[in-house]
């Protein structure tokens, strides 16, 4: 949370997820009060006049709800950028690290209704009926790695 990117981080979650709701970054701390440490932040950045931005972001909460399982939370893309494979490529780098490097077995996130379609193209499943959170259709999404027996 210290890299200078972070801000960057943070203000493109305002932008595109919590001002939508009424929330900003002091609001989501104080509500989700410890989970912001708890997440592994990765962020997409391009190189504007020698300066690095950041234009998509996703966290991982890995171990929650259970061992063995992991959350992608707080993704978000500049919107200006959509469409162009960001979030695909935070997706694959977050499932490389949770599946590869970190053993899990499991990830879930909660979508929007509108960006379902988004993760069934990555292999993702629906595993829950719509909910509201935030004021907004929601379903829960899972995607699951076996792992490989040891011979």
């Amino acid at each position: 949370m210290d890299d200078p990117l972070y801000v960057q981080e943070c203000a493109l979650r305002e932008e595109v997820l919590l001002r939508p709701i009424g929330y900003d970054m002091d609001r989501y701390k104080r509500d989700f009060a410890g989970i912001e440490e708890r997440l592994e932040h990765f962020v997409a950045v391009v190189n504007q006049q020698g300066r690095d931005r950041v234009i998509g972001c996703a966290a991982l909460l890995a171990n929650d709800p259970t061992p063995g399982s992991g959350r992608i939370t707080q993704m978000a893309v500049d919107p200006q950028r959509q469409g162009e494979g960001v979030g695909r490529r935070l997706v694959v780098a977050v499932e490389s690290r949770a599946f590869g490097e970190l053993g899990l077995t499991e990830l879930q996130c909660h979508s929007q209704v509108t960006a379902m379609g988004f993760f069934e193209s990555l292999g993702w499943e629906a595993d829950s009926e719509v909910f509201t959170e935030a004021g907004v259709p929601h379903r829960r999404m899972v995607i699951r790695h076996e792992l490989a027996e040891e011979t």
